[in-house]
């Protein structure tokens, strides 16, 4: 039988699995340094882990992102990044970790969420590059997406994103 996955808030203690874990799941030091930038520079919005028999197996962040649209604020956040360990990939992990931090960034007042991710798996929560398409970014296609947490917070005709330095863009 399989290990039961708790999801939890992350905490201080969680840094260093954490920082494994995108090794292990990005192969590089790239997601280890945003996440590191993100909690340095007080970005981090929600930030969520998955545990299996105490074992931190998955990691979500979503961080404040300086968007408007129409040259009014929206309260958006960016999800990146979100990573399960190899060997626990495709087992459901990833959506789950993707659903609760989404209920959390409710809760914080957010109006909308940007992810730059793959244009198969991400609309299944509800993001669009259609939405996104009006948002002027260094990011633009099909994998730049936005998903509303507010319904209307990203209707008008043009708005944009800044992504802030932690993202190293």
């Amino acid at each position: 039988m399989a290990a039961a996955i708790a999801l939890r808030n992350a905490t201080p203690t969680d840094a260093e699995a954490i920082a494994g874990l995108n090794r292990a799941a990005f192969g590089g030091e790239e997601e280890v340094g945003i996440v590191a930038r993100l909690h340095r520079d007080g970005l981090v919005a929600v930030e969520l882990v998955a545990e299996s028999n105490g074992a931190v197996i998955g990691h979500i962040l979503l961080s404040w992102l300086p968007t408007s649209m129409d040259g009014h604020a929206v309260k958006a956040l960016a999800l990146a990044p979100v990573a399960v360990l190899p060997g626990h990939q495709r087992q459901g992990i990833g959506g789950r970790l993707i659903e609760a931090a989404l209920e959390q960034a409710r809760r914080t007042g957010a109006e909308a969420v940007i992810v730059l991710g793959h244009p198969g798996y991400y609309p299944r929560f509800g993001f669009s590059a259609a939405l996104a398409n009006r948002l002027a970014s260094p990011f633009s296609g099909e994998a730049f997406m936005a998903l509303e947490l507010v319904p209307g917070a990203l209707a008008g005709e043009a708005g944009s994103v800044t992504y802030p330095p932690a993202f190293g863009i």
